[in-house]
């Protein structure tokens, strides 16, 4: 039997999740049947149980992404996410209600039932290689349980970035955990050449090998206008809901604080997917957006406005206003998003907020699969994790750039200039 491979990262926001869609998409081109579980889980979902009609279960979210964007229907939910730490757990374990051994026999019990149907197991961790020690579940023990090695996931660097890398190689090593490889993200265009190459000799040192080195993508670190909308407690759309997966930059994220004809101008010159934010009280900010939507709602494709309204302090909301706009909105609606925090506090929210993949985000999904895989060697994470290719549809490592789709093609012409 094949062992599982476990992935890991050194720090939050380095791109596992992206990875290991990545490696999900490359195994199943090499395996007839791939497993996935994530043993220890943090952010849940309500799903329904596949063998109990009616009931639900709750289970990491990064479970439900994979199950449903792979299709994974050899597996059962129960099986995929058998620990999760809500809260309260932590106080629970230390308490004596929780046991060590209760949890690894769960872990155990599930892997073996993934394995049981998979040619191999797809094992991703939560956070770096000590998150969940204080429960006795770090990565790095819950890989020595099932008799896995880890693959590290870093963001890209040279420096602090073997430093972390170092860190994390020594907690496994105290738990008698070996790194098979390392995988660095978000790496610089232009350092990419020179990141890989001393990263390599760096981390040859200790005999780890750099497994891939991932180029870094603008358009992936993009919110959605439903990651906003998740972001602020008590949000809403009042309008242009059907636009709520549409992507915007940071840079491009506007505080309107000006006149109605000044705003008006800035909508015809700035780039036309802008992210505008103004206060409830200005009924001339939201009338004149809502007018020059409609305005270019029948010109050609690049020339129709594709900006958004982030109203704060949404309590204030003229209610004359809102009977203007339909909840149950069309294509034609502009998209204008409510929310009860001042605007002050929206923009900081917004600026230090690090969107997360999830399955409703099609394009952004299948644009990290494609950019994450095409730069990661399968073959060398394959024999460093002592696994043997089983289907005859397998395929070599061949990196290289993929085709952009078009929403990325017009955010990032923005992020270029």
């Amino acid at each position: 039997m094949n062992r599982p491979i476990y992935v890991a990262a050194t720090r939050q926001h380095v791109g596992k999740t992206s990875t290991s869609l990545a490696l999900l998409r490359g195994l199943q081109k090499r395996f007839d049947n791939v497993g996935f579980i994530k043993p220890v889980g943090q952010q849940s979902l309500t799903v329904y149980d596949e063998d109990e009609a009616g009931k639900k279960l709750k289970v990491d979210k990064d479970v439900v992404l994979m199950k449903e964007h792979f299709g994974l229907h050899h597996l059962r939910y129960r099986h995929m996410s058998p620990v999760l730490i809500p809260k309260g757990y932590t106080k629970d374990y230390i308490d004596g209600k929780i046991t060590l051994q209760s949890q690894k026999e769960c872990v155990k019990y599930a892997y073996d039932c993934v394995s049981s149907s998979s040619s191999v197991v797809l094992c991703e961790g939560t956070g770096h290689s000590a998150v969940g020690s204080i429960v006795g579940a770090g990565n790095a023990e819950v890989a020595s349980w099932l008799n896995a090695d880890i693959v590290l996931v870093a963001n890209g660097g040279l420096g602090s970035t073997f430093d972390e890398l170092e860190l994390n190689r020594i907690y496994c090593q105290h738990h008698n955990v070996s790194v098979a490889g390392v995988i660095v993200n978000k790496v610089k265009m232009e350092k990419y050449d020179e990141i890989k190459s001393y990263l390599e000799r760096a981390l040859m040192r200790n005999n780890i090998p750099l497994l891939g080195c991932i180029p870094d993508r603008p358009f992936l670190g993009c919110p959605a206008l439903a990651d906003l909308e998740r972001l602020f407690d008590g949000s809403y759309f009042v309008s242009g809901k059907a636009h709520a997966l549409r992507h915007y930059t940071m840079s491009d994220i506007n505080l309107v604080a000006s006149s109605l004809s000044v705003f008006l101008k800035m909508l015809r010159l700035r780039p036309s997917r802008t992210l505008y934010i103004c206060h409830a009280s200005r009924n001339d900010v939201l009338l004149g957006f809502m007018g020059e939507y409609q305005r270019r709602k029948n010109f050609p494709d690049g020339k129709r406005l594709e900006a958004a309204l982030i109203v704060c302090d949404g309590n204030e909301l003229d209610s004359h206003i809102i009977d203007m706009m339909d909840v149950k909105s069309d294509d034609n609606k502009p998209p204008i998003l409510v929310v009860p925090q001042t605007a002050q506090k929206v923009m900081e929210q917004i600026y230090s907020f690090t969107p997360k993949l999830n399955i409703n985000d099609i394009s952004r999904v299948g644009t990290a699969i494609d950019h994450y895989e095409s730069h990661i060697n399968f073959d060398l994470l394959l024999q460093q994790t002592g696994n043997t290719v089983t289907s005859s549809t397998s395929s070599t490592f061949s990196p290289g750039q993929q085709e952009v789709d078009k929403e990325e093609e017009q955010i990032m012409a923005r992020v270029a200039t």
